[in-house]
């Protein structure tokens, strides 16, 4: 694992470091239960999240104790196979609630998929958690939510985050950044064919958790938005908060360096950048995976 960077106030690291989980100690929000709380116990509830007049699966990993928790908002990639929840269990067990939800049209729930309806599914989960009432109940701390996203959720993270200041931080785990950046640069009278390749690897994916949507319609989808969404273009946005970036030997790591790097250009000063020698599932770094997403959250709350 490679790491550059540190979350050290006004302090940028600029150093390159090979190191494992046994280096800097393996989080015990991996491997140990917390202690059990009867009056607010850890638990698990299903819910149907309000977005945009559709009811999103949604689930709520409640840390135990009375709170107020910080919360991480988890996003799931395309089509979301790899749902993550071995990192949400580890998140709550180290005293942080989570909500995961299946945006529109996804895995059951109601609606039509498209990269638009996923960024705004998220600002409706941000929306929730902020909501007095949502927030007594779940025990969650509305001025301290981080949007963790895999692939395509990290597109959903880096692009909710930019639209909203008080998001508190982000974690970046292979960002997909749907190809925006190198359509822009794509001449016009080669982007039918641009659109056409990105369709085709849209629909190697697997499309059949979707509904009311085609690898056609979400290609033009990012042709439209190319320079809306283009990381590059965003990533003064982001400059003022903690971002933990992850890549991954998955084809995205140069997209990421570039993102990461325009980051440190626009003044953020609290970035960490981790590359991991694995596949775009991490299916071999798991605990390594959940041990630097934690080390992020532990920094955010002091620990």
């Amino acid at each position: 694992m490679t790491r550059r960077g540190s979350f050290l106030p006004a302090t940028l690291l600029s150093i390159l470091l090979s190191t494992s989980v046994s280096t800097f100690g393996q989080n015990p929000a991996i491997t140990t239960d917390p202690a059990p709380d009867k009056l607010n116990p850890a638990s698990m509830h299903s819910f149907q999240l309000p977005s945009h007049g559709s009811l999103l699966n949604a689930l709520v990993y409640l840390a135990a104790g009375a709170g107020p928790h910080p919360t991480v908002i988890l996003l799931h990639g395309f089509p979301g196979n790899e749902k993550n929840l071995d990192l949400a269990q580890s998140i709550r067990r180290a005293g942080w609630n989570v909500l995961y939800f299946n945006y529109r049209g996804s895995w059951g729930s109601p609606g039509e998929f498209s990269f638009t309806h996923c960024i705004e599914d998220a600002q409706s989960a941000i929306a929730y958690l902020r909501d007095p009432v949502n927030a007594g109940k779940l025990r969650t701390d509305p001025k301290t939510i981080v949007l963790v996203g895999h692939s395509m959720g990290g597109f959903v993270a880096v692009e909710a985050s930019a639209l909203d200041p008080g998001i508190r931080a982000v974690a970046a785990i292979s960002a997909a950044d749907m190809d925006a950046g190198k359509m822009l640069a794509i001449p016009a009278e080669k982007r039918d064919l641009a659109v056409k390749n990105f369709a085709a690897s849209l629909a190697e994916e697997g499309m059949a958790p979707l509904a009311g949507t085609s690898p056609e319609s979400l290609a033009k989808e990012v042709m439209q938005n190319a320079d809306k969404w283009a990381f590059l273009n965003i990533a003064p946005k982001l400059a003022t908060r903690p971002l933990l970036v992850i890549s991954a030997d998955d084809g995205l790591a140069p997209t990421t360096d570039a993102f990461v790097e325009a980051v440190e250009k626009a003044g953020n000063q609290e970035v960490r950048a981790i590359h991991m020698a694995t596949d775009h599932a991490y299916s071999d770094h798991r605990i390594v995976l959940q041990q630097a997403v934690l080390e992020g959250l532990d920094y955010l709350s002091g620990k």
